[in-house]
């Protein structure tokens, strides 16, 4: 259930480290963000407005910004926010979490994701080891460990929540000298990234919606005019394509 990969791209960067008070800012949005969806009423952002509920129900993949601003400044970063969903129709609520769960077959359905290997499996609690990829003029290269876990609310209502506890850029992948960097240092492509998922049986199937926060390194001065285009997109592509192969991944499970 990786996702969301809101990297830079662009062959020139210089090298950039994550630095203490970055952590730090995106530490204090991801407290905000919490109080906000412990306090939301409506379960699915998708049934805060009909139109988008009406979009959603039509099986299009729906994705927008979680605020006013789906890319916010902090010292030496920039977090990326997002906030999506899709209709799984036919699909269960346990046939949707179980296809979720089943991280080993994770490359096969996802094309961001190079290998994936459950690291250890408690009850609902996942720790998930990822390779992931992201090809936009540049190809990177990243390996991940996920912590995830998943809370059933009653039936008809399950949410998960998964943070990386490490994310290390890869030189020269499946190459002899391969060599993975210590987090936080490289290229700045991606620091953390933060997911929050919530699933509902009705309407004949389930809905998924998922909100993701990443951090990356701020825009280098002089490169804004070609980074902050390609920036601004690949996050939210990045949560469409993953609803998108989530859904499609599902329906053909159920053939």
């Amino acid at each position: 259930m990786s996702v969301l990969l809101p990297f830079l791209a662009v062959g020139a960067l210089t090298a950039a480290e994550l630095k203490p008070q970055t952590s730090a800012a995106f530490d204090r949005y991801i407290r905000q963000t919490e109080q906000r969806l412990d306090a939301r009423q409506i379960f699915l952002w998708a049934d805060e407005s009909a139109d988008r509920a009406r979009r959603v129900r039509r099986s299009e993949v729906v994705v927008e910004p979680a605020g006013d601003k789906p890319l916010i400044p902090v010292p030496d970063g920039l977090i990326h926010d997002w906030v999506g969903t899709v209709f799984l129709p036919g699909s269960t609520l346990s046939q949707t979490i179980a296809h979720l769960q089943d991280y080993n077959r994770s490359p096969s359905l996802h094309r961001e994701v190079l290998a994936s290997r459950i690291l250890a499996h408690d009850g609902n609690n996942f720790r998930v080891f990822m390779r992931l990829l992201k090809k936009k003029i540049i190809t990177v290269v990243l390996d991940t460990e996920h912590d995830i876990r998943y809370t059933p609310i009653d039936q008809t209502h399950w949410k998960s929540q998964s943070h990386t506890t490490k994310i290390a850029e890869v030189q020269n992948p499946g190459k002899p000298d391969e060599k993975e960097l210590p987090p936080g240092t490289g290229e700045g492509f991606l620091w953390k990234l933060q997911t929050y998922w919530r699933f509902e049986q009705r309407d004949g199937g389930t809905w998924i919606e998922c909100e993701a926060i990443s951090l990356t390194r701020d825009i280098p001065t002089g490169l804004g005019w070609l980074i902050e285009p390609i920036i601004r997109s690949l996050p939210k592509d990045s949560l469409e394509n993953t609803l998108r192969e989530t859904a499609a991944g599902e329906s053909v499970r159920q053939l």
